[in-house]
């Protein structure tokens, strides 16, 4: 079976922090987890995704921001 190609609009870094945004807007917590790991592992910082979550504090609203900032924080401490 072949596998779709991989569009190249965008890089695999730039998806990761439109699907980041994403899920923290629409309270996702459950995709959170897995998907700050693999936005780290496509080249976004822990200082981008922090404040990229803390911008988005503004308009998803702060208890969306500061879940995803929890999330986060576990993601960051582990190996």
């Amino acid at each position: 079976m072949r596998l779709p190609r991989e569009r190249e609009e965008l890089s695999p870094r730039d998806r990761s922090l439109v699907t980041v945004a994403s899920l923290v807007t629409n309270s996702s917590t459950d995709q959170r987890r897995g998907h700050l790991a693999r936005a780290r592992a496509n080249g976004l910082t822990k200082a981008e995704l922090k404040e990229a979550i803390v911008h988005l504090a503004f308009y998803a609203g702060w208890p969306k921001a500061m879940s995803a900032i929890t999330v986060a924080r576990e993601v960051f401490a582990g190996p």
